[in-house]
């Protein structure tokens, strides 16, 4: 059915138990997985924000490309567990919908499969999903997976 799948990260346990459940699927299609994490565009940010040292932007791209490596060696361990072909990528875009959507229409996916967290609130408002995002502009199918169910999940049962 599904042949290629991008596999979005952002090192969360939300994301790592998506990751397992699309190695899941892709074993059993037979289908190969792009692993990527989007790193921030700080230079796009600090380039409206002020002038900003080249010595910290470097830094800061140093760090995040670090931190984007040990992300997708989860997603590189799972592969390998599961025996699936695996490729990972670090990309950088203001927008990580964006980057994903265009990630996946360049390296020739069928599906992205990703998390969805729950907000509420404020903070739904204010920061949204990414995986929303993504549904509404990417033109191939994407699975979402709400992998962890907070507390406060109005779908959580309580306990009495």
């Amino acid at each position: 059915m599904f042949k290629h799948i991008l596999m979005p990260t952002d090192g969360s346990a939300h994301s790592e138990k998506a990751i397992e459940r699309g190695f899941e699927l892709a074993k059993l299609c037979g289908a190969k997985v792009t692993g990527i994490h989007v790193m921030r565009d700080f230079q796009m940010i600090m380039a409206s924000e002020a002038m900003v040292p080249a010595s910290m932007e470097e830094d800061m791209d140093k760090q995040s490309r670090s931190q984007a490596e040990s992300f997708l060696a989860f997603v590189k361990t799972t592969a390998q567990n599961a025996g699936v072909a695996c490729e990972t990528l670090v990309v950088k875009g203001h927008q990580p919908y964006d980057a994903i959507v265009d990630a996946a229409n360049e390296q020739g996916c069928d599906l992205i499969v990703m998390t969805s967290r729950y907000r509420k609130g404020l903070s739904a408002l204010i920061l949204g999903s990414e995986a929303s995002r993504v549904l509404h502009r990417s033109s191939i199918p994407v699975l979402t997976f709400r992998a962890i169910m907070s507390a406060d999940h109005p779908d959580k049962k309580k306990k009495r």
